[in-house]
């Protein structure tokens, strides 16, 4: 049978343009003829119900008469009615999203208010979902927050309804926030926040005399047992099996306090008093202060503790994240001022029937939140009975604003300012148990667990901005001298201590000192993190405006004795290890250019919380956990001579003068131009697995250059690789002897990280013939072992193993510097000038007129060859200057060059006709005294019965 669409009216058959207001009507006709839900239009709802949301987002930027038809029909009526019924989560679900996705992408203003109008959106809110579907659960509190992101100052009147004093959009959320899932209660607090910041004042005078107190009293007893069940797993976890809940537990209380900081930073000044009056006498007090003297109790009260590491944790955690000034101010002061009398002050706040009111709303929506709110059960947290109390449902709300009010709160903090004396200086400590215990935790005889948590606080009070500096700077500077004098004194020490009693606090000195003292040791249990906070906790005790220090000599001797003793235990790792070298480089630029150590990243680390680890098999940094085998002590030891190092720089107002090692400001670059005029430098062709150039090899005093013909400047040649020689490696090719396979690694201070980087340069070169091939082997060789070898001498002036003071290295001449004269030595010699493997004469050091080499006479490069014997010396290829023999034994003053071929042919005259002094090799140094020549020659070891008087092989012997 055909039916005619005119008959039956618009919207009956389903158009061909979804996105249209005719695909909206036969949407409405559909949900028109199904209005009550079964088994056999469930999926033809679900389709249906995305279908409008998808139309209403196009209407929303296309066509006004698609929203305008929505509401004339008034279609949420629909979706009401559907709700009522028990249609299942599957339709609920797809109900909530559509609404989820309807607001989420709602742009227009005018379509905003048309969809909140009728109170439709309310009467969603206030429906009692199935909440055990965990589905259902997370589109519900989605569908809150997308509401929440829509709040102003015009859409706050939809939700707020001030006649009736009613919003159930911020009282159904916050039933939520102690949920099982995460999700869940970070929803809750987005919106409590995008709810706060809605200037209206109303609805947040609504909020603070109806559900502040009791919701931040709840959720400060959540933060409380929160933490007792961070003390259980602490206290159970000491073989790190339950790592990962541990991480969950540290995580999630720093999401407490960053949502509890970003109220107080809105400045609602109605929240922020009474948010500051729970947390104070709820949480901060009884909980967190009370923890860290471990002697105190409170009289006829049982109060549940935490360990005191985990107070000094949560504490650091609260002034690092923190910065309310009333807040702030008032703990600080407890902290390092306060004493027992604070618990008096609390026995009275708990004994109070108004602050004892920790009850919920009883109103009539408000009873349903009562469902929601968490009891302390036992069975989830078995300390969860001991802290404070659980909240009381029977009370009033009238009690909640009596508890809050403006009056109550400024008597309650009246009487804890009473209670805080403050007495000048901070360094009577027999008066301020919690200051004491602060102070006590800095002892690392046994290990550093405690004390790296108290200098974690230490450093948080002096980050944290709320806190008055008047009393940072009693707490690090001693403040006035109140009692100077009235103490008794036993030693020196003590008398020193009085006497720079106005300058610095002698006694947090004399723990940082200990501190220090303890590092040095070689079965030292104190982590280097600890050291580097003690480092910089004692800069700012002691130094002062312009950079300059106040510390007391005895306490420069002690700090100077550790440091000694730091060097003893390096000198041993320093003749016995063979890679001290690079070792010492890695730790040098790992502690140079590595982050400063920040407290706020070092309090998120959860493996703290547990005693030290000595296996990098727990994954832990190094720098966090005790040293494992020789090698990482021997790491270790390095680390802590580079603090201590530059501590005693800083002290004394010096400046680094010999670290690091290779200076790379004074190193070629490439690009960098480069006279090579008269300079030793070599052709080859360099071959990769992609290219093969054409380039020039120049062998520095610490690096390797390739350089290219400069297209401008005749001599001169630009810079394209630069590589250090510690850091090659040479290997001759088999198949050819005019090649060798040189690797160029990335850095020694990369040895750790670099299994798995590709070396910065891995080619072989070709050179002209095989005797440019050895010579340049030769050289590498021997200028990787001096660049180590000049390496290593510095760092045993460094460690007070010798003498002289180390020199810097040299560089190369650039552009920019001064031009080359005759009378100075180039600083690399053309090779063609002298061909390797020819006898060359060379002037004795004694005779007159002899010119030294600049370069190859540093102090550095001095004390080396001085210290350093080779049994073999490959002959020089630069110009060697000679002094021609006559047959009477006299010399003639005058270089002459070695390119010419009389010079080679003199210097195997030379050489042949002195094989009979020298015919011996055993014998090298008389015959070197009986030369009247000057020549001094050195053959390789070896036995003499293979050389021939009648026919020397020049190039088996080397010189000197």
């Amino acid at each position: 049978m055909f039916r005619s669409k005119s008959w039956f009216g618009g919207g009956l058959w389903k158009p061909k343009n979804p996105h249209s207001l005719d695909h909206l009507k036969y949407l409405y006709n559909v949900l028109s003829k199904n209005q009550t839900v079964n088994e056999h239009n469930r999926g033809l709802l679900v389709e249906t119900l995305r279908s409008i949301a998808e139309i209403l987002i196009w209407g929303d930027q296309n066509d006004s008469t698609v929203f305008d038809f929505f509401l004339e029909k008034n279609m949420l009526s629909f979706f009401l009615k559907i709700m009522k019924q028990k249609c299942g989560s599957y339709v609920c679900v797809q109900l909530l999203q559509t609404l989820n996705i309807l607001f989420e992408n709602i742009r227009n203003e005018t379509s905003l208010y048309y969809l909140l109008s009728n109170n439709h959106v309310n009467s969603i809110i206030v429906h009692k979902f199935d909440f055990s579907d965990e589905e259902v659960m997370a589109y519900y509190i989605s569908f809150l927050k997308t509401l929440s992101l829509k709040l102003n100052s015009h859409t706050i009147h939809f939700f707020y309804n001030e006649h009736t004093n009613d919003f159930p959009l911020y009282t159904e959320a916050i039933k939520f926030f102690n949920n099982s899932e995460s999700m869940v209660r970070i929803a809750v607090r987005t919106l409590t926040l995008n709810v706060y910041k809605v200037d209206d004042k109303s609805m947040l005078k609504f909020i603070r005399d109806k559900t502040a107190a009791p919701y931040f009293t709840n959720l400060v007893w959540f933060i409380g047992n929160h933490v007792l069940e961070l003390d259980v797993c602490i206290r159970g976890n000491s073989q790190y099996e339950a790592l990962p809940r541990l991480a969950d537990l540290v995580a999630e209380h720093l999401d407490h306090l960053h949502y509890l900081n970003d109220i107080l930073l809105l400045e609602i000044d109605d929240l922020n008093k009474v948010l500051t009056d729970h947390l104070l006498h709820r949480l901060l007090i009884p909980l967190y202060v009370t923890s860290l003297d471990k002697a105190s109790a409170i009289q006829g009260k049982s109060s549940p503790k935490v360990s005191s590491i985990l107070a000094l944790f949560l504490l650091s955690q609260v002034f690092l994240i923190m910065t309310h000034p009333p807040l702030v101010r008032v703990l600080a002061n407890i902290i390092l001022n306060g004493n027992e009398a604070v618990f008096e002050l609390k026995d009275d706040i708990v004994s109070n029937p108004i602050i004892n009111s920790t009850s919920t709303p009883t109103s009539t929506d408000e009873d349903r939140a009562n469902e929601e709110i968490p009891s302390a059960s036992t069975e989830e947290n078995p300390t969860a009975h001991n802290f404070l109390q659980t909240p009381d449902r029977n009370s009033k709300s009238s009690s909640h604003e009596d508890c809050s009010s403006p009056d109550m709160l400024a008597r309650k903090a009246d009487s804890l300012r009473l209670l805080i004396k403050d007495e000048g200086n901070l360094t009577d400590l027999s008066r301020r148990p919690f200051l004491s215990s602060i102070f006590d935790s800095l002892e690392t005889s046994e290990n550093d667990y405690s004390a790296l948590f108290s200098l974690c606080l230490l450093q948080a009070l002096v980050k944290n901005k709320g806190i008055h500096a008047d009393l940072l700077d009693r707490l690090f500077h001693g403040g006035a001298e109140k009692e100077r004098g009235t103490g008794k004194e036993e030693d020196l020490a003590e008398e020193c201590i009085t006497h720079t009693k106005s300058r610095y606090n002698g006694q947090l000195v004399d723990r940082l000192i200990s501190i220090i003292a303890h590092t040095v040791k070689y079965e030292s249990k104190v982590r280097v993190v600890t050291l580097q906070l003690a480092y910089t906790l004692l800069l700012k005790t002691v130094m002062k405006e312009g950079d300059k220090s106040c510390m007391g000599d005895h306490h420069l001797a002690a700090i100077e004795g550790a440091r000694e003793e730091n060097i003893l235990l390096l000198q041993n790792y320093y003749k016995s290890d063979e890679m001290f070298l690079e070792i010492f480089e890695d730790e040098y630029l790992e502690m140079s250019t590595g982050k400063v150590q920040n407290v706020e990243q070092l309090l998120m680390d959860s493996h703290l919380l547990l005693p030290p680890a000595g296996s990098p098999l727990t994954g832990i940094a190094f720098d966090k956990r005790l040293p494992c085998g020789e090698v990482e002590r021997s790491r270790r030891a390095m680390r802590v001579y580079f603090i201590l190092r530059k501590l005693s720089l800083t002290l004394r107002n010096e400046k680094e003068k010999y670290l690091p090692l290779t200076n790379t400001q004074t190193c070629v670059n490439i690009d960098d131009n480069l006279d090579l005029t008269n300079s030793d430098i070599q052709s080859c062709i360099v071959i990769t697995r992609d290219t093969k150039l054409r380039r020039f090899l120049v062998i520095d005093i610490v690096q390797l250059i390739l350089v290219e013909p400069s297209p401008k400047r005749m001599g001169w040649g630009v810079v394209k690789f630069v590589g250090f020689l510690q850091d090659i490696e040479v290997m001759g090719d088999k198949d050819d002897s005019r090649c060798l396979h040189i690797t160029v690694k990335s850095s020694p201070t990369n040895l750790r990280g670099s299994k798995t980087k590709t070396p910065l340069l891995s080619a072989k070169f070709m050179f002209d013939d095989h005797i440019r091939c050895m010579a340049a082997k030769q050289r590498l060789i021997k200028g990787k072992l001096k660049s180590r070898q000049r390496k290593l001498h510095m760092i045993a002036r460094l460690l007070d193993l010798t003498g002289s003071s180390p020199s810097p290295p040299q560089k190369l001449r650039h552009h920019s510097r001064r031009p080359l004269v005759r009378s100075d030595r180039p600083l690399y010699n053309p090779i063609g000038k002298a061909l390797p493997g020819l006898a060359m004469a060379v002037v004795s050091e004694t005779q007159p007129g002899n010119r030294k080499n600049s370069r190859d006479q540093s102090p550095a490069v001095a004390s080396v060859s001085k210290n350093t014997t080779h049994q073999d010396e490959e002959i020089p290829l630069g110009t060697i200057h000679s002094k021609s023999t006559n047959p009477g034994g006299t010399s003639h003053n005058g270089p002459q060059p070695a390119s010419s071929s009389s010079s080679r042919r003199n210097s195997c005259n030379s050489s042949t006709s002195s094989s009979s002094a020298i015919s011996n090799p055993h014998q090298s140094s008389n015959s070197a005294a009986q030369n009247p020549s000057g020549l001094h020659l050195k053959f390789p070891s070896g036995n003499s019965s293979n050389l021939s008087a009648n026919k020397i092989n020049p190039r088996r012997f080397k010189f000197q």
